[in-house]
């Protein structure tokens, strides 16, 4: 059954609040067994237009992930992407900026990342910390040496954004189709998952105190996100609020969208270098050796 994603699309242009965004909805699937059906099928589906995409190498696909801690991105990433062939993929995950990238614009260290012609390039966090925890946490801003008439909130949120939305209208222009997904998680299941580490001593690794300052700073990264998902989605690089209360049903939206995104690029593999008679000769060569 496929899964219809565009109640999930954040529309562009148009201010957002995630309050009126469900972090759960009905179960899209019957049980556990059905579950694993549908998300097989899916990665299977996958397997094969990445195979394709490899193939006609004139496309690439970035995919952004963004979440609140204990969200389930790497579980996302982890079992839709798990038939995606490694030398076709790359995983990057962006955390505090060292002195070299600092001493370059905030999209820099990401554009060294992107994805080439024919593979997957996938964000665990990206250049949209810039105007998350950056916005969250203005003293950021007093390292990154910026230009005074530059550097001040709030007009560097709006020309951030501006930056971001050139550079996704850039990629699509050059072939790099741009999908970003917000795993939007309600505060209370964070604080079930939180309790599920501690309690579990070979989770207890996941768990740190930052996790806990962060969490009481929830009502400044809702209107975080809410501002940069409306500002930044777009028809070539769209946003997806992905309701991720129930990680299963995360997983079957986002891996919908995946399939959905590629089966709509006109893809096909390349004419092969030899014609007809030749490979026919070459045929009967190989069956009488």
């Amino acid at each position: 059954m496929k899964i219809a994603t565009d109640a999930f699309r954040v529309t562009p242009g148009q201010p957002l609040k995630l309050k009126q965004w469900p972090t759960a909805v009905a179960s899209l699937y019957a049980d556990k067994d059905d579950y694993a059906r549908q998300l097989g099928a899916q990665v299977d589906r996958l397997s094969a237009l990445q195979d394709l995409l490899y193939a006609h190498n004139r496309y690439s696909l970035l995919l952004i992930f963004q979440a609140m801690d204990a969200a389930g991105k790497d579980g996302v990433i982890k079992h839709v992407m798990s038939g995606v062939n490694p030398q076709g993929c790359q995983v990057f995950s962006f955390k505090h900026p060292s002195a070299l990238e600092l001493d370059h614009d905030f999209l820099w260290r990401a554009t060294q990342c992107l994805p080439e012609r024919g593979r997957i390039g996938i964000f665990n966090r990206s250049y949209y910390e810039e105007v998350l925890i950056v916005r969250v946490h203005p003293q950021i801003l007093q390292a990154q040496s910026l230009p005074k008439e530059h550097g001040r909130a709030p007009a560097i949120w709006a020309e951030r954004y501006a930056s971001i939305n050139n550079l996704e209208q850039h990629l699509h222009r050059n072939g790099t189709r741009v999908v970003k997904f917000f795993l939007h998680l309600s505060r209370e299941e964070q604080r079930q998952r939180f309790l599920a580490r501690l309690d579990d001593p070979a989770k207890n690794w996941k768990f740190t105190a930052d996790d806990m300052s962060e969490r009481e700073l929830w009502p400044k990264y809702m209107q975080a996100y809410g501002a940069a998902l409306g500002a930044t989605s777009s028809a070539e690089a769209p946003w997806y609020v992905v309701p991720a209360d129930d990680k299963r049903n995360a997983r079957l939206i986002v891996s919908q969208v995946i399939v959905d995104t590629l089966a709509a690029l006109k893809m096909s593999y390349p004419p092969p270098t030899l014609d007809a008679a030749e490979l026919a000769g070459i045929k009967n060569k190989l069956s009488r050796a």
